[in-house]
């Protein structure tokens, strides 16, 4: 059986980050466990008997950075995007991932005209509960918000393609958003053994009638719950 793996992005460096929060910047690591876990599905068991799996490609779905400038709303101190340590990570781990073998990068675009300011979750909920009044907000208490392009659109219509062009008999998706439904009901009807790996994210009751297996591959920390999607 020939496998591909398919992994949106952003919901694994997310997922990554909040599991080890040591290595929230370090492209390095997360490369390397997009290909140790992406490797860990290839093998699996069938009738009790270990089975090796043929790697199609790793697919990696992600952005370039945000590189604008802009000021920030409450100190309207200037912000050059470019610099900053998320862009810095962003270049850095698409760098190293373009350098495993078998992987293919595949980029989105930032959606940069919609880009805008909105309080960090923590400040929104005070906000609302009033326990602390919007006088008291500091710069550090917003984040730009900022829309990924195409990157769904490139998930789904490689799901379509790999289907259709028979280029792997079994397809491994990593991500938490139930937006890819559609194209895994496609290749399922088409024959295709369609796995998910939330990463130990919660799914959706209504999601496992659209998959033909639910299996995360990264080796969570003991005792540690499963996060809500």
């Amino acid at each position: 059986m020939t496998t591909a793996i398919l992994i949106d992005g952003a919901f694994f460096i997310k997922r990554i980050r909040y599991f080890e929060k040591d290595s929230a910047y370090d492209a390095k690591r997360m490369a390397t466990l997009v290909q140790t876990m992406s490797l860990k599905h290839l093998s699996q068991k069938i009738n009790k008997k270990e089975q090796e799996d043929d790697l199609y490609r790793i697919f990696f779905y992600d952005c370039a950075p945000l590189e604008k400038k802009m000021h920030n709303p409450v100190s309207q101190k200037a912000i050059d995007f470019s610099k900053s340590a998320e862009a810095i990570f962003r270049r850095k781990l698409h760098q190293e991932l373009i350098k495993k073998r078998k992987l293919a990068l595949r980029l989105g675009k930032l959606s940069e005209k919609s880009a805008k300011w909105k309080f960090k979750p923590d400040i929104a909920e005070k906000l609302l509960k009033k326990q602390i009044h919007i006088t008291e907000i500091g710069e550090e208490d917003i984040m730009i918000d900022v829309r990924q392009k195409g990157v769904d659109m490139r998930i789904a219509l490689d799901i379509a393609a790999i289907t259709f062009k028979k280029q792997a008999s079994r397809i491994v998706l990593v991500s938490g958003d139930s937006d890819f439904v559609p194209a895994a009901k496609l290749a399922r009807r088409e024959g295709m053994d369609f796995i998910l790996d939330p990463m130990w994210q919660s799914v959706p009751e209504d999601l496992f009638e659209h998959i033909d297996g639910l299996r995360s591959t990264y080796s969570r920390p003991k005792n540690e719950p499963a996060e809500d999607p």
